[in-house]
């Protein structure tokens, strides 16, 4: 695919390195002192115990994955029944799935991490009453859509900037790059256009390649990618792209069997336990990632089901994406990235539950 041009254009500038890697802890406080407000704001929401549904496109996905403990966790402290259904990223077993969970009659279905343009004709079909829909990364922009009540995502936008702002530094060397994208999902094609956008305005950025290779299939396809890259650009390719962690997953070992411990890893989403792990470690050739408080938006997934119950609005809560680097990852210590948001207690307080018995408490 041919780079677009590297000439600067008039646009908003990205904020320096510096502030994108000093400026996390300050956000995490920011949300915390954001989601009390909210929480004294809005009255309790009281609603009988329900069924619901977590239908997740692959969990392989640690995102996915990630987003669903948070679900379980705030599923079992309201008493809710919760079932579980792995779509293993096929789009014809996730519309079967689907097809099958409106026949069980639930009170509310997620759906975790798949378009919900895949099952719109499902739902006219359907000659059952429709539950609550609601989504996480099942829509390309946060909030309501004409399918879902709410749709949970951090604005993919800013997610994308914020990685391309680790490579499209003013003044900085020269930067090869390859993005990889999934282009199946509305959210994925967001992220990269915008950082194609962004890496165009970078006088000393190339933009080499856009690869389209399925989530699904990286650990088995990425090997032989980056070969293929290796072969046609050479020490001109020095950075990564990525639309989520899974591709930095299957990345390190075939990049030393090729001798290229010189290219850095970035991802735009999700900050998976696999991806924080590696880069705490501070020896992989992932620089960074964009993260999600998953568990946050895990429970902003039962909150908003429980609006919807209630016949209430939609929270219009959007999280705000956080920089995870290996700096940050030892500042925290053995704190998870959203440990230091208080959304267990501000929901709990909102909903009028109490929390668990100390030995259970999470």
């Amino acid at each position: 695919m041919a780079a677009p041009s590297s000439e600067p254009r008039s646009a908003p500038r990205l904020p320096p390195l510096w502030l994108w890697l000093r400026l996390p802890v300050l956000i995490l406080l920011a949300a915390c002192a954001a989601m009390a407000s909210a929480a004294q704001a809005e009255p309790p929401l009281s609603e009988a115990p329900r069924r619901v549904v977590f239908l997740a496109q692959d969990f392989r996905n640690g995102g996915i994955t990630a987003v669903y403990r948070g679900f379980e966790q705030a599923c079992q402290e309201l008493g809710w029944t919760l079932s579980i259904v792995n779509g293993k990223g096929d789009k014809a077993t996730i519309r079967r799935q689907f097809d099958e969970a409106l026949r069980a009659g639930p009170d509310g279905i997620v759906l975790g991490g798949f378009d919900e343009a895949d099952i719109a004709d499902r739902l006219a079909l359907s000659s059952r009453p429709l539950p609550v829909l609601v989504g996480w990364h099942a829509a390309p922009r946060h909030g309501s859509t004409p399918h879902l009540f709410a749709n949970v995502s951090t604005d993919p936008a800013v997610v994308a900037d914020m990685a391309a702002a680790l490579v499209a530094q003013p003044g900085g060397a020269r930067a090869g790059v390859v993005i990889f994208n999934d282009s199946r999902f509305d959210i994925a094609n967001v992220k990269t256009l915008r950082m194609r956008e962004a890496l165009s305005r970078c006088a000393s950025c190339e933009l080499l390649a856009v690869e389209d290779l399925p989530i699904s299939n990286a650990s088995k396809d990425m090997p032989a990618a980056l070969e293929r890259l290796h072969r046609q650009f050479g020490t001109r390719w020095t950075h990564v792209l990525a639309i989520n962690d899974v591709y930095m997953d299957s990345m390190h070992f075939p990049l030393l069997a090729l001798g290229r411990r010189d290219v850095v890893g970035i991802a735009a989403g999700d900050g998976s336990r696999t991806a924080l792990s590696r880069i705490r470690s501070g020896r992989s050739q992932q620089l960074a990632t964009i993260a999600e408080p998953t568990g946050q938006q895990g429970w902003q997934l039962a909150d908003e089901l429980k609006r919807a119950f209630a016949r209430q609005p939609p929270s219009g809560r959007v999280a705000r994406p956080i920089a995870i680097t290996t700096e940050l990852l030892r500042q925290l210590g053995q704190l998870e990235v959203d440990d230091l948001l208080p959304y267990r207690a501000e929901y709990r307080q909102q909903w009028s539950i109490s929390p668990p018995s100390a030995a259970k408490a999470p």
